[in-house]
């Protein structure tokens, strides 16, 4: 395996872990609150202390070199088959480093504002540590399998902040639905990780780090499996595990429920680091794809589909929080339409710049819903730039971001796929996609108009943000404005040293800008006193779209009520009956009658016992005889 030793990388994810123990342990017996805030918020600011210094020492390799790697511990060996457990730092898991721990150090300093008071403290603390500590296990793990513990550990994580409120009903279903519906999407990646071992066997090829599948992969484009080609097979099968993981159709529903969790949950969780797994993921595995163009085509047309949709649905929604988990599930769906145009890079360039504007928008909604005492309807709110000042300018700058205004991040990134998929030949997914952008425009201006403008509608008082809570939102402002052109000066040429610079076409930027703006103009003449007239004007179709065209209620009628009297039958009758009833049941049932009938004749009678003795020594006699002369 090529690629220089570098032990600092394991100091990368040993902090975070040693948060979750120390905050998990301790808790409130120990630390006070202020000092378990901090204690978790400084875990993570040395994992990304720990980042820097080690991308400083990446970049001062030469591009074709950069590449540090620090095994652990052997972990698997079978024969020749070994997995190690080790960590590796490239150009593309360095950004995914720098995101994860960034982001994720600014959501925590939020926290201590937004948590405190709340009775579980510490342990939210502790959950926000172990999945920052699985999230960087997942991008920093040299092979697929390592890659796939973290992979689940950030489920197992994500259902515990999901659920963290679980006295609620509806936030502890949020947190199982979010959980099982990942298992789903879970079961394609394994099914897609142990063929592509099989494959890679079958070759005589035992290494799983990426860079031996890397150099292999032609083994799969040759192979097949029950007539498919098996490169194409391991990319749809993977392709169902990032569907799963980055809320893409059909298993996007998760998501805007997982909106039950703490708000700094669905920043950095929902916003910045989990969702985007499958889009690393599928990154990182893009030489297998490179070699299946069919399977890039079903990751290109998934993602366009999923874009529209969620776009379509956040344009009806009234609450706050599910606005932006929808616009996250159509951010990344624009994500995957780029992987699908090929163009891996880019997409990795958007989920950066996403990470930034829209973990600053979930903070701000956030914000929004402190002050208004735990209001999240939009309808019940308006006017508060006069009352949240800062709140609104932070909002504001998201909301520019967003909705692609240049020179702001999401103008260069979204900009940049949608020439890549227009390049590709996908003309029908580019025209989509430019739909889907003036649609987003549309939809997070609708929230900043009823949230911010106009009269406030609501009964509760409203009281601004402490500093520990708008100085994190502040950061990612800032981010916000200058990533997307730091994005495409350092970036792009970063995580492909070879490729020819980026030209952006003039034609094409306007045509993306006037999106931008169409939608916006839209919202700013239909949204405000007359949202409420609008949605009595086509109230059928308000209605589909509110309800977020029934798939949550389809699901329910075609998989989990016959799942779930299919899982009655089998109680009743397979397993009550046939199970417990013959094969428990009926055999102690039958070993009890034998024991009551060998009962009967212990009659403790000396007598009794001789002559049965001689009766059975006379049936054994006759026996021996009969077969002697016969």
């Amino acid at each position: 395996m090529e690629g220089n030793f570098y032990p600092l990388l394991k100091w990368m994810i040993l902090p975070p872990l040693a948060g979750f123990v120390l905050n998990g342990l301790l808790g409130k017996r120990l630390l006070s609150e202020r000092t378990g805030g901090i204690l978790g918020s400084l875990a993570i600011f040395l994992s990304f202390i720990f980042a820097l210094l080690s991308v400083s020492d990446l970049l001062n390799l030469p591009a074709a070199d950069r590449l540090l790697r620090d095994t652990l511990f052997a972990w698997i060996s079978a024969g020749p088959f070994t997995v190690d457990f080790a960590l590796r730092l490239d150009p593309l898991s360095s950004v995914m480093a720098l995101v994860v721990a960034g982001v994720s150090f600014l959501i925590h300093v939020y926290s201590i504002g937004y948590m405190r008071g709340d009775r579980c403290f510490h342990k939210y603390f502790s959950y926000l540590n172990l999945f920052v500590f699985f999230m960087l296990v997942l991008v920093l793990a040299d092979n697929p399998v390592l890659m796939f513990v973290g992979w689940e550990g950030v489920g197992l994580a994500s259902y515990l902040l999901i659920g963290f409120w679980y006295e609620d009903t509806e936030k502890a279903s949020a947190g199982k639905k979010a959980f099982v519906t990942n298992r789903i999407g879970d079961a394609g990646f394994l099914a897609g990780l142990m063929l592509l071992a099989a494959v890679m066997h079958a070759g005589g090829v035992y290494g799983l780090d990426f860079s031996t599948l890397s150099a292999n992969a032609r083994l799969a484009a040759g192979a097949s499996f029950a007539g498919v080609n098996a490169a194409f097979l391991i990319g749809v099968l993977l392709f169902v595990g990032a569907t799963g993981k980055s809320a893409q159709f059909p298993l996007y529903v998760w998501l805007p429920d997982a909106m039950a969790g703490p708000t700094p949950v669905s920043a950095l969780i929902h916003a910045a680091t989990m969702v985007t797994a499958g889009v690393y993921m599928l990154s990182r595995m893009f030489f297998l794809y490179e070699a299946a163009p069919a399977a890039l085509n079903v990751v290109l047309i998934t993602g366009c589909f999923t874009a529209f949709l969620a776009a379509v649905i956040a344009v009806a929604q009234r609450d706050i929080k599910k606005v932006l988990a929808y616009s996250t599930v159509s951010q990344l769906g624009y994500m995957f339409m780029a992987v699908g145009a090929g163009a891996w890079a880019a997409g990795v360039f958007h989920l950066t710049t996403h990470a930034f504007f829209k973990a600053l928008l979930f903070l701000a909604a956030g914000s929004v819903i402190h002050g208004l005492g735990g209001e999240q309807d939009l309808f019940k709110m308006g006017g508060l730039r006069r009352h949240m000042r800062t709140t609104f300018i932070l909002t504001a700058t998201g909301w520019l971001a967003i909705s692609g205004v240049p020179p702001l991040a999401g103008f260069y990134s979204k900009d940049l796929i949608l020439e890549k998929v227009f390049a590709s030949g996908a003309g029908f997914v580019w025209l989509t996609g430019l739909l889907t952008a003036a649609l987003t425009a549309y939809y997070i201006s609708r929230l900043l108009i009823l949230a911010f403008m106009d009269k406030y509608r609501g009964t509760q008082h409203v009281h601004g943000s402490p500093a520990v809570m708008t100085a994190p939102m502040g950061l990612l402002a800032v981010l916000s404005v200058a990533g997307g052109m730091a994005g495409a000066a350092w970036l792009l040429p970063f995580l492909q040293p070879g490729a020819a610079p980026e030209h952006h076409s003039a034609l094409m930027i306007a045509v993306s800008v006037s999106a931008a703006a169409a939608g916006i103009i839209a919202a700013f003449l239909l949204v405000g006193r007359r949202a409420e007239d609008l949605a009595a004007a086509w109230p059928r179709l308000h209605r589909l779209v509110y309800n977020k065209f029934y798939v949550d209620e389809i699901y329910a009628a075609l998989v989990l009520r016959p799942l779930e009297r299919f899982a009655g039958w089998t109680f009743r009758v397979p397993d009550s009956k046939v199970i417990d009833g013959a094969f428990v049941n009926g055999t102690a049932a039958l070993f009890m009658s034998m024991g009551r009938g060998l009962r009967a004749v212990q009659t403790g009678n000396a007598q009794f016992y001789a002559i049965v003795f001689l009766a059975g020594l006379c049936v054994l006699l006759a026996a021996v005889l009969a077969g002697y002369y016969l």
